[in-house]
């Protein structure tokens, strides 16, 4: 993996990994949430939380299928991507997700 884009993130898986089969293998994606934690100016701890779109394929694709759910813990590396794609009424979407390289199982669900 490049050390010039790397990510690394724990947290919670949000829904059902969604796989696609392709000929040559695999593809699965799911969303995870990470949780920060910060005091504001009122002296009040506020949790703040970012949704992350991830990406796998081949074996790591597999261990997906197999053993993560929804609210898994999971930690994970990968690498930052962006794609684009143009919708149903022609408007140009953008997409960030993170193309996961690793995945390490944690949490007991």
């Amino acid at each position: 993996m490049s050390l010039r884009n790397k990510v690394t993130l724990i947290g919670h898986t949000g829904k059902e990994v969604e796989i696609v089969n392709f000929e040559k293998g695999m593809k699965a994606t799911v969303s995870l949430a990470t949780n920060d934690y910060y005091t504001n100016s009122l002296g009040e701890k506020v949790e703040e939380t970012q949704w992350h779109n991830l990406v796998a394929f081949g074996k790591t694709a597999e261990i997906f299928q197999k053993y993560v759910q929804k609210g898994k813990e999971i930690a994970i590396e990968g690498k930052l991507t962006y794609r684009t794609y143009d919708d149903k009424d022609g408007q140009k979407r953008y997409i960030t997700e993170i193309r996961v390289e690793e995945v390490l199982l944690l949490g007991t669900k």
